[in-house]
């Protein structure tokens, strides 16, 4: 695992941009596995940024999203697909095509799932996952004691995600209740792993993904098995992995 220490979330986004741009330039039609949140934001922002430039083409690349929650049209601002088609999609030369995000209105979720799988599989893999993590060490929808095996699902979310989440709707009442997600399985099996996390509020839960123990109490703490993790962080959010003596790249 390599971890690099950024001083701030600029930093912190722009070093993980640069990784997946040199993804990009090393495999032009290479699977990249995205993440919604606030965290990618600024990571979103500087791919962008260096495409317009004309520093980066998305021409061949297909990707695949984490997830997406039950209910919500492509269009409603928000769903997954409206959150990518708005921060990176819509700005980049990325075939239409060749985005795929999960469908929340799917009538067979079970079905959708599976599809999704099979699509993974297809594609031949996911080349670079990017994630971001939760409080409670989340990645993707997948929450404290789901089982590592599981492939994409139906997630029924917690109330700890669902008050995370309520920021972003009118009120608690409309976030969502269920998502679809890829499995913990789908993310292990991606080549390379990206993690990106933000701010003093994330420190004590990446502290216990990558010191503690592997559990599925914390979901994020399976990478710790992963061959090839990268994990960006700004000096928040990585200071209990310093104090507690984990090297890190500046």
């Amino acid at each position: 695992m390599r971890i690099y220490q950024s001083e701030d979330y600029q930093a912190m986004s722009r070093r993980a941009a640069n990784i997946i741009s040199a993804q990009v330039i090393y495999k032009p039609d290479c699977v990249l596995g995205l993440a919604t949140g606030g965290t990618p934001v600024g990571t979103y922002r500087q791919l962008v940024e260096w495409y317009k430039k004309g520093d980066l083409s998305f021409a061949e690349v297909r990707s695949v999203n984490l997830d997406e929650y039950v209910g919500l049209s492509p269009h409603h601002e928000q769903s997954y697909r409206y959150f990518m088609q708005d921060n990176l999609f819509d700005h980049i030369d990325i075939k239409p095509e060749n985005t795929h995000v999960l469908n929340g209105l799917a009538k067979n979720p079970e079905a959708e799932c599976a599809a999704y799988n099979k699509l993974i599989q297809d594609l031949g893999g996911i080349d670079l996952q990017l994630l971001g993590m939760g409080h409670n060490g989340h990645i993707a929808f997948n929450e404290p004691g789901d089982d590592f095996g599981l492939e994409t699902h139906l997630v029924t979310l917690t109330d700890r995600t669902i008050d995370a989440n309520t920021r972003f709707f009118d009120n608690r009442d409309e976030v969502p209740r269920h998502a679809l997600s890829m499995g913990i399985k789908n993310i292990m099996h991606a080549r390379r792993i990206l993690m990106v996390v933000s701010g003093e509020d994330k420190a004590e839960a990446v502290y216990n993904a990558f010191v503690g123990p592997v559990t599925t109490d914390v979901p994020a703490s399976i990478l710790q098995l992963h061959p090839d993790v990268t994990l960006v962080g700004d000096k928040a959010a990585l200071s209990k992995l310093v104090e507690a003596g984990v090297p890190v790249c500046g």
